[in-house]
C-alpha cells in the first residue's frame, strides 16, 4: 500500500510539461478570439454590426 502511494504522489508532484501546457492554453484562447473576431466582421449579424460600428467609432476618435 505505500508503494502505491508514493507511485501515485511521484506522479502528482511531477511538473514536467506543465509549461508546455500552459502555452497550449493560451494558444487555445488566441485562436478563440480571433475566431469570434473573424465572426464579428465576416457575418452579417445585428451583434457584429454593433461591434464593428463601435470599433470604427473609436478608430475615427483616436485619428
Amino acid at each position: 500500500m505505500m508503494n502505491l502511494y508514493v507511485k501515485l504522489m511521484n506522479q502528482l508532484s511531477n511538473q514536467k510539461g506543465s509549461q508546455s501546457l500552459e502555452w497550449l492554453g493560451i494558444a487555445a484562447v488566441i485562436v478563440i478570439i480571433v475566431g469570434m473576431i473573424s465572426q464579428v466582421f465576416g457575418g452579417d449579424t445585428a451583434f457584429g454590426d454593433a461591434i464593428k460600428k463601435k470599433l470604427v467609432e473609436m478608430v475615427d476618435d483616436i485619428g
